[in-house]
């Protein structure tokens, strides 16, 4: 009896429509961090950045949701900003204008309302484009699910802040699935919204080239028509030079050619002084490695160990990995891209950890295995990562490494 009833229950939340069953797994997942959040506001203290029993729109407004407001109602400085000892402090030029401007516009001059709107609106359609994205290579059961780990995964709190990461993901999305239905046409206005939306349009360069080198030796197999290959490079081409267009605004803009990458390592120099010698690619991660190695007690070495066995358990996990394989050689192909940016640039911190939902494409690999206990328990373990992250980050929110 019981199973005829979940039986039936099920056939009927196949019937519903895509867009329906998204809803509702997203309009659950948004309750269960609203509830979160209002968890976190309850043991806030005034030791905390958000001071005792904060509002939601205190936690919708936090952090580096003030630095897209800045730039919303007084647009980007001229003069850079100066630290005491003459360096470059940090300012709203590491903050690209696209989510800003847009939380602006929707919200009709109340700017934490547009944002949140922005933030909760795209983090549906996102849920919806990855659902279009796996479907066809892992089966709607698995896609679905990979949706609910989106929706409900630790990082979830950033589809109800004031940041850049839903939007982004969202155009992400499409374009990944553009590319890989071989519709170029609206991939090239895309690139240009994702790279003034936030940092990481240079990984999407390095895809497409990845794309067309793969496509290039696949070409007998998979007919390669000249026509997509001047597609390929010219969107390849245009993401290089939009990967590189905000630096040289910047740059005219303050008279400084240096002025976004040192606004970049302004927030570096917080993390131990690391930064002070300039960028230098893949520099960060050395460095952190041995910061933090020894900021838990242990001798620089071990993080540089530590940080050789993630690099290649990471390349293993992508070349090897069954799970990984079922999402098509294209979607490998942009996480790697994607990662290798993010060892070339970044130095990591718990904003990491944020950074990482452009990867949110392998999740689909997490649904993979069909076993009702094995999904059961991702989800468990994801919700208790989202709680985690916004008990530390939004709740206790006291020292600095608790930066989202």
């Amino acid at each position: 009896m019981a199973d005829g009833v979940l039986t039936a229950g099920v056939r009927r939340w196949v019937r519903l429509p895509v867009a329906a069953r998204v809803a509702l797994i997203y309009l659950v997942a948004r309750a269960v961090t609203t509830l979160f959040f209002l968890l976190a506001a309850g043991e806030s203290t005034s030791l905390s950045r958000f001071g005792a029993a904060p509002g939601l729109d205190d936690y919708v407004l936090g952090w580096d949701a003030q630095w897209y407001w800045f730039v919303a109602e007084n647009g980007y400085p001229a003069e850079l900003p100066l630290t005491d000892s003459g360096q470059i402090a940090e300012n709203p030029w590491a903050f690209m204008p696209v989510f800003a401007y847009a939380a602006k516009v929707i919200g009709l001059g109340n700017w934490g309302a547009g944002a949140l709107i922005v933030s909760i609106v795209a983090g549906y359609l996102a849920c919806i484009t990855l659902y279009r994205l796996l479907h066809e290579r892992i089966g709607d059961g698995a896609a679905m699910w990979a949706v609910v780990f989106f929706a409900s995964g630790p990082l979830a709190a950033m589809f109800q802040v004031g940041y850049a990461e839903s939007l982004f993901v969202l155009l992400l999305l499409v374009a990944l699935d553009l590319v890989a239905r071989r519709r170029y046409g609206w991939v090239y206005p895309l690139i240009v919204v994702m790279g003034f939306t936030r940092p990481g349009i240079l990984a999407f360069a390095l895809y497409l080239g990845l794309v067309g080198i793969m496509r290039w030796r696949r070409r007998r197999e998979d007919p390669l028509p000249s026509s997509e290959v001047v597609h390929i490079v010219a969107l390849g081409a245009l993401a290089t030079v939009v990967g590189f267009a905000w630096q040289t605004i910047a740059a005219v803009a303050t008279g400084d050619p240096n002025a976004y990458l040192a606004t970049e390592l302004a927030w570096r120099r917080n993390w131990g002084g690391t930064g002070e010698e300039g960028f230098l690619p893949f520099d960060g991660w050395v460095q952190a490695a041995q910061f933090w190695s020894v900021q838990w007690g242990l001798p620089g070495w071990a993080g540089l160990i530590a940080l050789v066995l993630l690099v290649v358990g990471t390349a293993l996990v992508l070349l090897q990995s069954h799970a990984v394989r079922a999402l098509g050689p294209d979607l490998r192909l942009w996480s790697a891209s994607y990662l290798l940016y993010l060892l070339a640039v970044f130095f990591p911190q718990s904003s990491t950890f944020r950074l990482l939902m452009p990867l949110t494409p392998l999740w689909g690999a997490v649904a993979v295995p069909r076993s009702r206990g094995y999904r059961l328990s991702v989800l468990a373990l994801c919700l208790a990562g989202q709680w985690l992250w916004i008990h530390f980050m939004y709740g206790m929110a006291q020292t600095f490494w608790q930066v989202p």
